[in-house]
């Protein structure tokens, strides 16, 4: 795997410090090794589902955090008893850590498990001051003397 140094871009960007962390953050890439396979399908223009493959985990084996532009989402396989005896195991039962970064103003509204799909429900909400508004064009003011 190929290393790139990004020291360069934090010199001559102004503002663009994040930007450059994750695209830093994204070439080194090590916690997510591709398992469990999910899909980040767009709704609409604000709202956003995530959906993780997670056959044969229950709603107690799995932990959704959201903690400012992160979401972790975490699976912890419950210990087997003994007695099971796999002639062939392709079903992939081992916990998991995968961790998503939300862009600003991106919130968690709801998270279900239905067939062994765990799907998280995102919105976009941007603030009333940040939207853009219409600026009416009137008659020029004069400064009055005193």
């Amino acid at each position: 795997m190929r290393n790139y140094d990004l020291t360069p871009l934090y010199r001559s960007a102004i503002g663009f410090d994040r930007l450059a962390q994750l695209a830093e953050h994204a070439a080194s890439n090590k916690g997510n090794t591709g398992y469990p396979p999910y899909n980040i399908e767009l709704l609409n223009e604000h709202r956003y589902r995530i959906t993780m493959a997670v056959a044969g985990f229950s709603m107690a084996e799995l932990d959704i955090t959201s903690e400012g532009d992160k979401l972790l989402v975490k699976g912890t396989k419950a210990e087997q008893s003994a007695e099971r005896q796999y002639l062939y195991q392709g079903i992939a039962e081992r916990g998991f850590e995968r961790t998503f970064q939300l862009a600003d103003y991106v919130t968690v509204i709801g998270a279900d498990l239905e067939n062994g799909l765990l799907n998280i429900d995102l919105k976009r909400e941007i603030p009333e001051a940040l939207k853009p508004r219409k600026i009416e064009i009137g008659a020029s003011r004069t400064l009055e003397a005193n």
